[in-house]
């Protein structure tokens, strides 16, 4: 390949090192630009320049579906989940992999992300998770989802920022806010679960959650090599 010839971006490129990325796609969306990149044997998402997740180890992301099946009251059966953001898929994948759950729907806004599961390098992740029948993909934006929609879930698992104090664009804000999460308990069945991924604790996010009307207001933690914990936030709608 000559040095003016651009590499097409679906092509796996040689990594140099382990500790050099590689970027295999960049797109510019409709939020700003996302970046899939290679890192030795695993991959990266970034958005605007914000690290999102990477397939190093996927603890947390599969927590976050693990806690809202087990939250759930006993004998509900083939409860649906709402899974906000596609990311890397382990939480779609880890759903699949549940026998228990009925409907498996995951909201993704950028394209992007859908592609590379569908078509790209992460499909080596997700392929046989995406083929599953209860699965559905809607391209949209959450946060309009979630106040549009007339839909309702037994679960929603939330994972679409680095945590209610760290959003990846401004319009994320709305959904930690008063309306946005009484958006999420009228998108709950009753005893439903919402469950929602975040870099670091947050016990404004905690306090937020009581005062638009959850019970059952708790953090799992999962402990990380260096600082401080990523963490799920769950929160009940009354029965």
């Amino acid at each position: 390949m000559s040095a003016t010839t651009a590499p097409d971006p679906m092509e796996f490129p040689p990594v140099r090192s382990a500790d050099t990325p590689v970027a295999l796609d960049r797109r510019e969306g409709p939020f700003g630009e996302v970046v899939l990149r290679q890192r030795g044997e695993h991959f990266e998402i970034i958005a605007n320049g914000c690290f999102l997740m990477d397939t190093s180890d996927g603890r947390s992301e599969r927590l976050l579906i693990d806690v809202a099946l087990t939250a759930l009251p006993a004998g509900r059966t083939a409860p649906s989940v709402l899974i906000g953001g596609l990311g890397v898929g382990f939480s779609l994948v880890r759903a699949a992999e549940e026998g228990r759950w009925g409907r498996i729907v995951v909201v993704e806004r950028e394209q992007a992300i859908v592609d590379w599961h569908r078509e790209g390098p992460l499909d080596r992740i997700s392929a046989a998770a995406l083929a599953d029948p209860r699965t559905g993909i809607l391209h949209t934006d959450l946060v309009a989802h979630l106040r549009t929609t007339t839909e309702r879930y037994d679960a929603l698992c939330l994972d679409i920022d680095n945590g209610p104090d760290w959003t990846v664009t401004e319009s994320n804000d709305s959904l930690y806010s008063p309306a946005g999460l009484a958006h999420c308990h009228d998108r709950l069945t009753p005893g439903g679960v919402l469950a929602v991924w975040s870099a670091q604790p947050s016990p404004a996010f905690e306090q937020a959650l009581r005062n638009a009307g959850f019970s059952g207001v708790r953090t799992e933690e999962v402990a990380v090599a260096r600082g401080v914990p990523d963490v799920v936030h769950l929160a009940l709608r009354a029965g």
